[in-house]
């Protein structure tokens, strides 16, 4: 949907009133532990979608449980609210968490690799003790000078046929 400041200053109301009404109006054990993460609301007030969080394994029952109550939280919405309309209520779980949870596993297994040193472009720099092979620093020198074996192949380029 789309938000403006009006309908992004609705959403934090019916949030707040949300969760006002889910923590001490709604008495179902199968909403404990489940967080509000966001609301949208659209602009004629008519339709209100809400994310919610929880436990992975408990998505479908705590859907469930919440389109079970989803006339009696929108009766008390409508008694909360001093709107003209009362949202038709939408429940959506927020699996962004999820997301958030399976990148951070990822980034606890760091390669090896990662932490070796290396130099400004990228490639690992050579231990003190280690039988590095030598970089072509040498070999690129001579090239820029002609008289490396590339300098030499481009002379020969540069040869008129005869």
């Amino acid at each position: 949907m789309k938000q403006n400041s009006l309908t992004r200053r609705l959403s934090a109301q019916l949030r707040e009133k949300l969760g006002y009404i889910l923590l001490f109006e709604i008495a179902d054990p199968r909403l404990d532990l489940v967080t509000l993460t966001g609301v949208e609301v659209a602009q004629d007030r008519s339709f209100a979608r809400i994310f919610v969080s929880c436990d992975g394994d408990r998505y479908e029952e705590v859907l469930e449980a919440l389109d079970a109550a989803r006339g009696r939280i929108r009766s008390l919405l409508a008694s909360a609210l001093d709107w003209r309309v009362t949202p038709e209520l939408e429940f959506r779980i927020d699996r962004s968490t999820d997301e958030a949870e399976r990148i951070a596993r990822a980034l606890e297994n760091v390669p090896e690799t990662l932490s070796v040193p290396k130099d400004e472009e990228g490639y690992p720099l050579a231990a003190d003790g280690d039988d590095a092979p030598v970089a072509d620093d040498a070999a690129d020198e001579g090239d820029e000078a002609g008289d490396g074996p590339s300098g030499a192949a481009s002379a020969a380029e540069e040869a008129p046929d005869a």
